[in-house]
């Protein structure tokens, strides 16, 4: 599976973005997939995951009722809708894919696949 993510950008505290996560490959539609994000001399966390078929989700607390995950497998796409936007989620956010399972993860070493990241800078 390869992974693109774009949608990322400048935005004001208050404001929105929706990211985007290109993949291709045969197996996403049967893959759990999550959205991870790295600020400036923190370590990558985990944001949100998805199952392979949308019916569930799970959000890290931090941006539960902000945040929303979603996908399409019909378009190979998964998205972060991302409301109510903080300084403190400035971050490059990465999304990432399971080889196998099609569950939910929120662990980094669950996932083999990842993009390459899309910026997000939320101004105060």
């Amino acid at each position: 599976v390869q992974l693109q993510a774009s949608g990322g950008g400048l935005v004001q505290a208050g404001g929105s973005l929706r990211l985007s996560c290109a993949a291709s490959g045969r197996t996403f539609g049967s893959s759990g997939m999550g959205w991870f994000r790295q600020a400036p001399g923190k370590e990558r966390e985990f944001v949100a995951t998805i199952s392979w078929s949308g019916g569930t989700t799970y959000l890290a607390d931090s941006v539960k009722g902000r945040f929303t995950i979603s996908r399409d497998n019909a378009k190979n796409m998964v998205y972060l809708q991302m409301n109510g936007l903080k300084p403190e989620d400035t971050a490059v956010y990465y999304c990432a894919a399971h080889r196998y399972g099609s569950g939910l993860y929120r662990e980094i070493s669950d996932y083999t696949f990842w993009g390459q990241g899309t910026l997000v800078t939320v101004s105060s």
